[in-house]
């Protein structure tokens, strides 16, 4: 009689923010090439839906900007992976206000940074310790194109993306003796609900049509064109395996080659 052999559990992957969008789209790349996976996500509707969509994802609601709820979050993933995450793609972020600097609501700044920068340290300091004991582990950060040029009119989002950047490249050095690597994903404009909100409110400010923002969006690339969630994914995916083992530090741009985030109307 043959004898049962032990099979190692699938690694698993915590993401965050990823109910919709780009995160949901990492998660069910992940999902459908092994990986054991489970998201959050602020948005309860968006939660249930994601749950009767993708019923082998567990899915929970959590504000990652509050410490309290992410510490919940992560406590409970590690009970029901027996202590271990092997990959945490920190995906959840917002917008924030779109104006010039003088008419940028300080509640609006503190909440972009809440989100943006807080919110990933909070899953940070609550997940790095399990990868330590590991001796293993994947951090991906989503930060954005505007972590790698000015973007005029947005300076709660890119002062929030361009600390993701620093946060990345120091925990690369802090984190690779212990054989974790970490990196971040800069996307481009991405297709879907998001940027058309951003290009509306881009308009309004403008006090033009979204028509012809679009245009002047599509126009600062070089290929064209926006990228998709999937584009995303995709990298996080090549990311997080072993065909990029000594992949770390670095920030890869996912964009068709953005040339600048400034061009006049």
């Amino acid at each position: 009689m043959a004898q049962a052999v032990n099979e190692s559990p699938p690694s698993a992957a915590l993401v965050t923010g990823a109910a919709s969008g780009i995160g949901r789209a990492i998660a069910a790349l992940l999902h459908e090439r092994g990986w054991q996976v489970f998201i959050c996500d602020a948005d309860p509707e968006a939660v249930r839906r994601f749950q009767a969509d993708l019923p082998g994802i567990e899915a929970v609601v959590c504000n990652i900007a509050d410490p309290e709820n992410a510490k919940a979050a992560v406590a409970a993933v590690l009970e029901k992976t027996g202590g271990r995450i092997e990959l945490l793609v920190n995906n959840a972020g917002i917008a924030g206000m779109t104006g010039p600097v003088e008419d940028i609501d300080p509640d609006d700044w503190r909440r972009t940074l809440d989100v943006n920068v807080n919110g990933t340290f909070y899953f940070l300091h609550e997940i790095v310790p399990a990868m330590k004991r590991a001796g293993r582990g994947v951090i991906l950060n989503i930060a954005s194109t505007a972590a790698l040029f000015g973007y005029p009119n947005r300076t709660p989002y890119a002062a929030s993306k361009w600390a993701i950047v620093g946060l990345t490249k120091t925990l690369a050095m802090e984190l690779g003796p212990f054989g974790i690597r970490v990196n971040a994903i800069c996307p481009g404009s991405v297709e879907g609900p998001r940027i058309e909100g951003v290009i509306a409110r881009d308009a309004a400010k403008r006090g033009t049509t979204p028509e012809a923002v679009r245009h002047i969006y599509e126009s600062q690339v070089s290929m064209r064109s926006f990228v998709s969630a999937d584009d995303i994914a995709r990298m996080c995916a090549f990311l997080a395996s072993e065909e990029a083992r000594l992949v770390s530090g670095q920030i890869v741009a996912v964009d068709g080659h953005t040339e600048s985030l400034s061009v006049p109307l």
